[in-house]
């Protein structure tokens, strides 16, 4: 019995064959089968033991695919307008849904011409003009590539706050849920293994070995101090500690920026190294070095005030640094590590 919040996005991680799509499509009323309960805010959708179901075209949900699904005989205002009389919007909320997505250049053009992206952008819109109170996203940029990720996030990313809309993400990429989700939802052959708050469930390790080979991770919850415009790099600021990333150029300074460092991308020294190109450089503890018995890695966990950074490094480098529990050491973080999260 796992209570969701209604406000700001939910977060749903597990390996293939988990649930994952198959718990969006009982909320959404497309499992008629299903047993258990589910209701929405007060409202019973699904109560198995009391044979109460509710058909999906009576839930007021949004569900948007991998696949964008939009009607191909109809060009992208046909399938926004489809939507909108079925909910009788007004024309105004259509045009800001228009706006918000940046559709208006696009309304005559055939959903076949537009790149993976641009149909996304056209089916979250067409949910919303449908008026939804749930919004279900079942792996919306797993089809797409690195930069057609980076045009949909900012809009994914701008939802809750513009349309007061809860949402539910579901998504195999760790980076995606660290960016977007408020709370983090965990399944393991059906089952919970893990919920919270998204920076406490993605820095456990044992979360990300259950998640389908994830390597362990630390997510950051930064905040920006400077954009540096002729080096497109912003500077960002952690417990008192500065380090630069790829230009967020969307961002103000005071903003909150997570930042998701794989422990591959972590590097350590014992005393503060100069004359090297790393430009982030972390001061911390060792808390916790947990060595793979049957292989030649180690995960060494670095106290860095609010948060466990995590380094992957060799058994033979802990060793020939001598590194230990109580250590002070600097981690490295490489800045070109930072380009695919953002």
């Amino acid at each position: 019995n796992q209570k969701l919040s209604l406000h700001g996005v939910t977060g749903v991680l597990g390996p293939s064959g988990s649930g994952k799509s198959t718990l969006l499509r009982i909320i959404a009323g497309l499992e008629e089968s299903a047993t258990g309960s589910v209701s929405f805010a007060g409202e019973t959708w699904l109560d198995s033991e009391k044979r109460q179901f509710v058909p999906t075209h009576r839930r007021p949900v949004g569900y948007v695919f991998q696949n964008s699904r939009l009607f191909r005989h109809l060009d992208v205002e046909g399938n926004l307008r489809y939507a909108a009389n079925r909910a009788i919007n007004s024309s105004l909320e259509f045009d800001e849904i228009a706006t918000n997505f940046e559709l208006e250049g696009l309304m005559q053009r055939r959903t076949d011409t537009l790149s993976g992206g641009e149909q996304q952008r056209v089916a979250i819109a067409r949910s919303l003009l449908a008026h939804p109170r749930l919004l279900l996203l079942d792996e919306p940029l797993a089809s797409l590539d690195v930069g057609r990720k980076g045009e949909i996030l900012p809009f994914l990313e701008a939802l809750p706050g513009r349309f007061d809309i809860p949402i539910v993400y579901v998504s195999h990429a760790i980076e995606e849920v660290a960016r977007l989700a408020d709370q983090v939802l965990v399944l393991d052959e059906g089952r919970v293994s893990g919920f919270g708050a998204v920076t406490d469930v993605l820095n456990q390790i044992d979360v990300h070995a259950s998640t389908s080979g994830f390597e362990a991770a630390t997510v950051l919850e930064t905040q920006v101090v400077e954009q540096v415009r002729d080096l497109h790099l912003t500077r960002l600021e952690y417990e008192g500690q500065t380090f630069v990333v790829p230009e967020l150029s969307d961002r103000n300074t005071g903003d909150t920026v997570r930042v998701y460092v794989r422990a591959g991308d972590v590097a350590l020294a014992t005393h503060r190294p100069d004359g090297i190109s790393f430009r982030n450089i972390l001061s911390g503890v060792i808390t916790a070095i947990d060595a793979d018995a049957a292989g030649a890695f180690a995960t060494v966990s670095i106290d860095i005030r609010k948060a466990s950074l995590r380094a992957n490094l060799t058994r033979h480098a802990i060793e020939e640094l001598g590194l230990k529990v109580g250590l002070p050491v600097y981690a490295l973080l490489k800045t070109a590590s930072f380009a695919r999260h953002h």
